[in-house]
């Protein structure tokens, strides 16, 4: 436990993506099993600890120190994890222990309830220092937030053992924490884990934004970018899951499309909902906020089947009836798709159409006139592509459609995390319901944390404490004088908001520093942007 200590203290202070890697790699080198595999699956979010929540240990903190001391240096710190382990009275007259490794650590923390939790927690912490402590919290809690993504953590298994990051992640999801049978492959150089009949994830093939210049049309095809969520639908051992683009598996919350694929296949393809009234999307294709309302679910009603049907709209092939596809051009792929979708449930899937145009002017101008809310962009992908994993210059293109952009007043402020835990970084803001200068209401259209320089969150910082008005716990009030220049990709209704609206990827596009608050737009500019 001292050594993932270590490695975590380490992370949080260096911002360096090659130092993380560096830190990470040499601490699976020397750690043994099955630390290590406890301590990438922690540093991942692989791991859940139901008894042990943030409330669990800020209760605890307020039964040995003073409620007003912990809340004050909660709010200084920015970080339940650092303020506990900090504040943490030390034990007095306690007898020397060995310390714990990882592995004791994640069977005793396994081992609790809600009712042992308060009793048993003490005691661990007691048997750590400040670091351990810090470790501890954030390994129970799951919230590491150290800049560590799994992406990362794959990346940093692949540079200890000299393997291929594609292999990693073609085994690391089909295999369960401590991941026995990936050390024994990747730092042992034993055989590959051996996952005949598995329905496993592969990594995606990504694109490369398209910026400046064009393509030749003659080499790529065109289809639509569609605002839903890129899945892998895999079928093996007669059995059918489902995977996000970061392989989690969200099997659970589209539990109409396990009963459908017919053969042994992985497809690529959006996954959708149908609109409730017939022909009221493109294509059949609902919002995304529709599919919103389904994302995350553990178990889906019959009502919300009935209402928000899935759908998968497919792109490619990666294997079928035990063939691998992803060594072929995008072009032999393509046609072998089309060919399948005979044998598919249209109730279930449809095929990604292409786009034609006489030259890249022609397809310019369909992409400008896009604005169905269930497409994003444009997608260009050589007609000689293989399907391989990442970002690969030249072979695929997305091609997004500029942002909308509306001015909005910012109204609440918060406290990031991370290396932002000092600052005022996550920001929500709000449209006029009417005149403002007759004194209309302003109501939150959106939140966002993105799209602004390390000097400028300083000087927002800046303005949240000169300004605040109230507080409510982490979030401050301010008066309501700045404007932001706000881009969004679309916006839909929604109940869950007061003025009815939400905001598909809102994030600052500018701060207007010289424009007065009552000139910012009105909700009505934008409930006019949203497509029947």
């Amino acid at each position: 436990m001292e050594e993932f200590a270590a490695l975590l203290d380490a992370l949080v202070y260096t911002t360096s993506r090659n130092r993380k890697l560096a830190l990470i790699a040499a601490y699976l080198r020397s750690a043994p099993d099955p630390d290590r595999g406890w301590a990438l699956a922690g540093l991942t979010d692989g791991l859940d600890f139901p008894a042990v929540k943030s409330s669990t240990v800020r209760n605890l903190m307020m039964e040995r120190v003073d409620p007003v001391l912990w809340a004050l240096s909660r709010d200084f710190v920015g970080d339940t994890a650092e303020t506990a382990s900090l504040l943490w009275p030390e034990p007095e007259d306690a007898a020397p222990q060995a310390p714990l490794t990882l592995a004791e650590v994640v069977e005793r923390l396994s081992a609790l309830t809600r009712a042992t939790a308060p009793k048993k927690l003490p005691l661990l912490f007691d048997r750590m220092d400040a670091k351990g402590r810090y470790a501890l919290i954030k390994l129970a809690t799951g919230g590491m937030r150290v800049g560590v993504s799994a992406r990362l953590a794959k990346t940093a298994f692949a540079l200890a053992f000299g393997v291929a990051v594609e292999e990693v992640e073609e085994y690391w999801h089909a295999l369960t924490p401590p991941y026995t049978e990936l050390f024994a492959w990747g730092a042992d150089g034993g055989p590959a884990p051996d996952l005949p009949g598995v329905p496993r994830f592969r990594p995606f093939m990504l694109a490369h934004p398209l910026e400046d210049g064009e393509v030749d049309l003659k080499d790529y095809a065109a289809e639509w970018k569609w605002d839903g969520i890129r899945v892998q639908l895999v079928r093996a051992g007669g059995e059918t899951r489902v995977y996000s683009r970061s392989g989690d598996d969200i099997s659970a919350s589209f539990p109409e499309m396990l009963t459908v694929l017919p053969m042994d296949a992985v497809l690529d393809g959006e996954l959708l909902v149908r609109g409730s009234t017939q022909g009221g999307e493109a294509g059949g294709a609902a919002s995304f906020n529709a599919l919103q309302q389904r994302l995350g679910r553990k178990t889906v009603s019959g009502k919300m089947l009935k209402e928000a049907p899935a759908f998968v709209r497919l792109y490619d092939v990666l294997l079928l009836d035990g063939t691998d596809w992803r060594e072929h051009p995008w072009k032999s792929r393509r046609a072998t798709l089309e060919a399948l979708m005979g044998r598919l449930p249209a109730s279930h899937f449809d095929l990604s159409a292409l786009v034609e145009a006489q030259d890249f002017s022609a397809l310019a101008a369909i992409r400008d006139t896009a604005r169905d809310e269930a497409i994003e962009g444009l997608m260009l992908k050589h007609r000689d592509s293989p399907y391989v994993a990442g970002r690969k210059v030249a072979l695929w293109y997305k091609w997004k459609r500029d942002p909308l952009l509306i001015d909005c007043v910012v109204m609440y402020a918060q406290r990031g995390s991370g290396k932002r835990s000092s600052f005022h970084s996550d920001f929500t803001f709000g449209c006029w319901d009417g005149d403002p200068d007759a004194g209309a209401e302003l109501l939150p259209v959106g939140k966002a944390y993105t799209g602004f320089t390390d000097a400028e969150l300083k000087q927002l910082d800046k303005f949240v404490r000169q300004n605040t008005l109230n507080r409510f716990g982490p979030v401050r009030e301010v008066k309501r004088e700045l404007v932001f220049e706000v881009a969004f990709d679309s916006v839909h209704t929604s109940k869950r908001h007061k003025s009815g609206l939400a905001m598909r990827f809102p994030r600052i596009h500018r701060i207007r520093w010289d424009k007065p608050a009552h000139e910012a737009d009105r909700i009505e500019a934008l409930r006019a942007l949203i497509k029947d």
